[in-house]
C-alpha cells in the first residue's frame, strides 16, 4: 500500500528504545503497512501526551509523518492497552515472545494483515487466560503457517503414507512427519509421541474458542513447547532472546509450569 507523506495506521509496540535525551525509538507492527521504525519525540517527557501510547505491547493508532531513515510519530491515539501483560511477569514473557518472534519472520514494509489480527488475538489471550502455554502453541503454529512453514503433519514426508497413531519422528529440516519406518531420511529428526502429534493436529485446525478449554498435564506441555521452539530455532537459525529468559525464570521458580494432574 503506497503511502502519504503524513499517514495514520493502527499498529502494536514490538520493540522500544530510548532515543536522545527524551524520545523513543520503536519497531511498530501495523496493520496497513507491516514492520515500520519511527521515532517518537518527547514520549519519555512524564507531561508527553504520547507516553501512555507508545508503551510495549500496545496498540494505538498513529498519526506519523514519512522520513528517509524514520518515521515521526506526531499522535497516539490508544485502542487496547492490554494492561494485564505489564502487571505480571509471567504473562509480560510470554507477551515479549510472540512479539519477537513475529519480528523475526518479517521485514520492514511488508503487509501481513493476517499476521497483524493474529499478534492483536495472541496479547488478548495473553492478558487474559491462565494456560499462556497453550495460547503460546496455537500462535507459533499460526504464524508459522501464515510464514509459509506450516509444519506437515498428516502424512510422511518420506512415503507419503498417512500417518498412524503411534510415536512418530519430527524433521526440523523437512518441516514435518517422518513415520518409523521413514526415520532415516533424516538422521537429525526428533522423536515425538502420538499424543503430542494429536494435540498439534487439533491446535493447528480447530479455532481459539474450541482450542483454549484443553487441559494439558505437564509433561505434554513440555514436549510440544520443546519440539516447536526446535523447528522455529532450526527455521531462524538463532535463539530467541524471550526463550531464553522463559527457560531462565522457569529453572529459578517453575513459574510457568501448570499444574500436575
Amino acid at each position: 500500500m503506497a503511502r502519504e507523506r503524513t499517514f495514520r495506521t493502527e499498529a502494536i509496540v514490538l520493540r522500544r528504545s530510548d532515543f536522545g535525551e527524551a524520545d523513543r525509538l520503536l519497531t511498530l507492527f501495523s496493520r496497513d503497512y507491516g514492520k515500520i521504525r519511527a521515532i517518537a519525540k518527547g514520549a519519555r517527557k512524564p507531561q508527553s501526551r504520547k507516553t501512555g501510547h507508545v508503551e510495549l505491547f500496545m496498540r494505538s493508532r498513529f498519526f506519523l509523518a514519512e522520513g528517509r531513515d524514520l518515521h515521526v510519530i506526531t499522535q497516539a491515539e490508544l485502542v487496547e492497552a492490554y494492561a494485564a501483560l505489564r502487571e505480571d511477569l509471567v504473562r509480560t514473557t510470554y507477551a515479549s515472545y510472540a512479539c519477537e518472534l513475529l519480528d523475526r519472520f518479517t521485514t520492514e514494509d511488508d503487509r501481513h494483515v493476517d499476521m497483524y489480527d493474529l499478534l492483536a488475538e495472541v496479547l488478548d489471550w495473553f492478558a487474559t487466560i491462565d494456560d499462556v502455554m497453550l495460547a503460546a502453541r496455537t500462535y507459533e503454529l499460526r504464524l508459522l503457517s501464515m510464514a509459509g512453514f506450516r509444519p506437515q503433519l498428516f502424512e510422511c514426508l518420506a512415503c507419503r503414507e498417512p500417518i498412524q497413531e503411534q510415536d512418530q519422528f519430527f524433521s526440523a529440516e523437512l518441516g514435518g512427519l517422518l513415520c518409523p519406518n521413514c526415520q532415516a531420511e533424516d538422521g537429525r529428526a526428533v522423536p515425538i509421541t502420538a499424543v503430542a502429534v494429536k494435540v498439534l493436529r487439533y491446535l493447528q485446525t480447530r479455532p481459539w474458542e474450541v482450542v483454549k478449554v484443553l487441559q494439558l498435564k505437564r509433561p505434554l506441555h513440555r514436549e510440544l513447547e520443546a519440539l516447536l521452539h526446535h523447528y522455529i530455532t532450526y527455521l531462524l537459525e538463532r535463539d530467541l532472546k524471550a526463550v531464553d529468559f522463559l527457560h531462565r525464570l522457569r529453572r529459578e521458580a517453575n513459574l510457568f509450569a501448570p499444574p500436575e494432574e
